[in-house]
């Protein structure tokens, strides 16, 4: 990620060779490492650059915030709203505070990015939906199969029948005896699995409604009911699905949530049950 690529970064660049010498040390300590700067006490954000804790300071009243904290919140706020969420900027030699810092800064960015562009009438229906459905079943491979064991898990609590899928035969079978009041959860980054879209298809011709979670124009967005959009542009052929995945499971908290609310009293008192249930195993 270079400095241009945050509002704040690069007003920090361009404001640098005007800067007096200890807030300029201050100002490249920042545009080397924004990241780390987030999380780290002023003393130590002092000491890194070779100023006094004044310096720091006024280098953040020269920018116009108050002091370290609200210069901070600032910068965390235009970091996460402007990094490239594909694009894993991680060296081989990272730094460990480097590193957490960038791989939960561009998860922030992408949950920022795809609360952002959610289509809420989409969502909606996708709530109606599930609530209204006599049945539940997840759809998923790889890593969009641990997602789908995990929404189930979700709306087992809520006490709708609901099963997961992860093998191409079973989730085969699902959509040849699903019955008609049924709701089909399918989750995949590419949308492009055939055996996961050979089920769908079985699916569709019997009528069975089908929730989409993929990116646009795949597909499987092309076969779903109603389509949930996640538009990551993730390299996987390094590193697993991270930022996918997450996104997936935060928009099935977010239909799980939305499901609950729309049991009401029923469902707090069967939420309750089973809290209390729980409780007397601890």
């Amino acid at each position: 990620m270079t400095a241009h690529s945050s509002p704040l970064l690069a007003r920090i660049s361009t404001e640098r060779d005007r800067l007096p010498p200890s807030e300029g040390k201050v100002a490249d300590r920042i545009l080397a490492q924004p990241h780390t700067v987030i999380n780290q006490p002023i003393a130590r954000i002092a000491a890194q650059a070779g100023v006094s804790e004044p310096s720091v300071v006024r280098f953040c009243q020269r920018l116009g915030y108050r002091g370290i904290q609200s210069f901070k919140l600032a910068l965390t706020r235009s970091l996460a709203t402007t990094q490239p969420a594909g694009v894993m900027d991680v060296a081989s030699n990272e730094p460990l505070e480097g590193l957490a810092a960038k791989v939960m800064d561009r998860q922030i960015a992408t949950l920022i990015q795809t609360r952002n562009n959610l289509d809420h009438q989409a969502l909606e229906r996708a709530i109606g939906l599930l609530a209204n459905a006599s049945r539940i079943e997840l759809y998923g491979h790889g890593a969009s199969g641990l997602v789908a064991e995990d929404a189930q898990h979700k709306f087992f609590r809520l006490g709708s029948p609901v099963a997961a899928y992860t093998d191409p035969h079973n989730h085969a079978i699902s959509a040849a005896v699903i019955p008609p009041d049924a709701v089909i959860i399918a989750i995949s980054h590419t949308g492009r699995s055939r055996d996961l879209l050979d089920s769908l298809a079985i699916a569709q011709q019997r009528e069975i409604p089908i929730i989409g979670l993929t990116r646009p124009g795949t597909p499987l967005a092309k076969l779903a009911t109603v389509r949930l959009h996640v538009e990551v542009d993730e390299d996987t052929d390094v590193y697993t699905p991270m930022l996918s995945r997450l996104t997936h499971l935060a928009l099935l908290d977010v239909l799980a949530v939305g499901v609950a609310l729309r049991a009401g009293a029923a469902g707090r008192e069967r939420l309750g049950q089973i809290k209390t249930v729980l409780n007397a195993r601890r």
